[in-house]
């Protein structure tokens, strides 16, 4: 099944189209047993986008859910962490990026830290931290846009340890700055440096920055069979990672540091650093990154990328020394920036390289085949206008503003059967985990939360967390508010 729209015509005058894991011993303070849950880290506290929740009002048709607190905060696209009462959201004003650690329930600054940075993204997106904060009992660990790796005091701010990373390693020009959030494993802090010429990944001490172990680069990647049958040649000046934060997975018994870097995906020791396997995944595409995550399901692993790549099921063998495929195709699922989440035998995802080639899918993981896909909207356009005055897009038949109808490069977090989804032009939606067909329980959007809106919500405790480019807003997932708008019934795509 398939929903598709093949004109989008009249909304031309619409804005410009834009261009599993180790659980760190005493880090979550989960209210209940699934009824509240701490969110740490970047895609929550299993790494995966998913919160084990319950008792949450996820059907909007009855109504969006209260806005609990707003907080205008600065730039960056890094998504906010939280454990216990403290909420840190790295962010940057003018010259300076700021680690900002708030009270949960009002989003009050407790403290901050901050630093310069003369970080400029070189096509023109915002100039703030991508990378998610990671949260213990005792410490905050960021990753800047320029790469400054900082440890502080979760308790007051205080400075524990920093390295810069960029005087400390020879780091080539990047893309869009420093983007894979730092994985804590124990008592390592694990970090995609990118660093020539086998600095790639590195281990440093959490407590003080020591460095453990280094890998991955030319020793990985020099004299590799590519698929189109040539060797690889290092050159020493290769972008080493991408844009896919690290992951942890036991697999036959070994656990593997699984590192999607712009080369490819490699299996490492995270005790050691010792390669276990790589495998080749990138474009030929020069101006082109890995962004998703591995997803991990029992012994396989599921990869996807844009610019022409799509997506690859790979199975560990028994040794763990090694993969093979299981299949390839280009044309599946290509996610961009968004992990995919499986379940129960099937990947959810965006895909899609430009805003108006998005799609949510649905992928069957035995085989790549694609259940559904939608753009989001699938009515009719002739009864879309647009809002000369601010922009909004304005149903003709009921004179009501709704929210943007395409979900373009969306991303989602799922919460039992259902996922929320925000698509980049700030329109959520709730909709059903359903490898059937796309139901759909409501949308709706806010000022606040506009293009582009590339932070994947964050659930926690009974509310979800979203962050703009302009603001920081809390919502409660336990009630709803006001009637649900006329524009935003439920939907079911077919």
């Amino acid at each position: 099944m398939r929903v598709q729209v093949s004109d989008r015509g009249v909304l031309q005058t619409l804005p410009h189209l834009l261009l599993w894991g180790i659980v760190f011993s005493g880090v979550l303070a989960v209210t209940g047993t699934v009824s509240g849950e701490d969110w740490p880290w970047f895609l929550g506290p299993r790494h995966t986008g998913e919160s084990s929740e319950t008792e949450l009002q996820l059907d909007w048709s009855g109504g969006p859910p209260a806005m609990l607190w707003k907080q205008q905060i600065g730039t960056g696209y890094s998504a906010p962490s939280l454990l216990g009462d403290r909420l840190v959201v790295h962010h940057r004003k003018g010259a300076q990026e700021i680690i900002s650690c708030r009270r949960r329930s009002t989003g009050e600054e407790l403290w901050q830290y901050s630093y310069e940075s003369a970080f400029e993204d070189p096509y023109g997106y915002n100039n703030g931290p991508r990378c998610s904060p990671v949260l213990t009992d005792k410490h905050c660990f960021t990753l800047g846009a320029e790469g400054m790796l900082c440890c502080v005091s979760l308790q007051d701010g205080s400075l524990v340890w920093k390295n810069d990373l960029k005087s400390s390693y020879q780091l080539p020009e990047w893309f869009f700055g420093m983007g894979c959030s730092p994985l804590l494993d124990g008592d390592r802090l694990i970090v995609l440096v990118g660093g020539q010429p086998n600095a790639g990944v590195v281990a440093f001490e959490a407590a003080t920055g020591r460095v453990l172990w280094e890998a991955v680069g030319k020793q990985t990647w020099n004299g590799t069979e590519t698929p189109e049958g040539e060797t690889y040649s290092w050159t020493g000046e290769e972008m080493v990672v991408s844009y896919s934060s690290p992951v942890i997975a036991e697999i036959h018994g070994r656990r593997h540091l699984l590192c999607l870097v712009r080369q490819g995906l490699v299996s490492l020791d995270p005790q050691t650093g010792a390669t276990n396997f790589s495998w080749w995944f990138r474009s030929r595409v020069h101006e082109s990154v890995n962004a998703a995550r591995p997803v991990v399901v029992g012994d396989q692993i599921f990869l996807s990328a844009a610019y022409q790549v799509g997506s690859a099921l790979l199975k560990v063998e028994p040794d763990g020394r090694s993969v093979r495929k299981v299949w390839s195709d280009r044309g599946n699922m290509l996610a961009h920036w968004s992990t995919p989440i499986h379940v129960d035998g099937c990947v959810y995802g965006f895909s899609g390289r430009h805003e108006n080639e998005g799609e949510l899918r649905c992928v069957r993981l035995e085989d790549g085949g694609v259940q559904w896909s939608t753009s989001g909207f699938d009515g009719d356009l002739t009864n879309l206008r647009v809002n000369r005055a601010n922009g909004k897009v304005v149903d003709s038949t009921t004179g009501e503003e709704i929210p943007y109808p395409f979900f373009g490069r969306g991303s989602l977090t799922r919460v039992g059967n259902r996922f929320i989804v925000l698509g980049e032009r700030g329109t959520l939606a709730i909709v059903d985990v359903n490898r059937d067909r796309f139901v759909e329980r409501g949308r709706f959007a806010l000022d606040e939360i506009g293009n582009p809106a590339w932070v994947a919500p964050v659930v926690s405790n009974g509310h979800m967390y979203l962050r703009s480019e302009n603001w920081l807003v809390c919502l409660d997932l336990q009630n709803t508010a006001k009637p649900v708008r006329k524009s935003a019934p439920e939907v079911d795509g077919k």
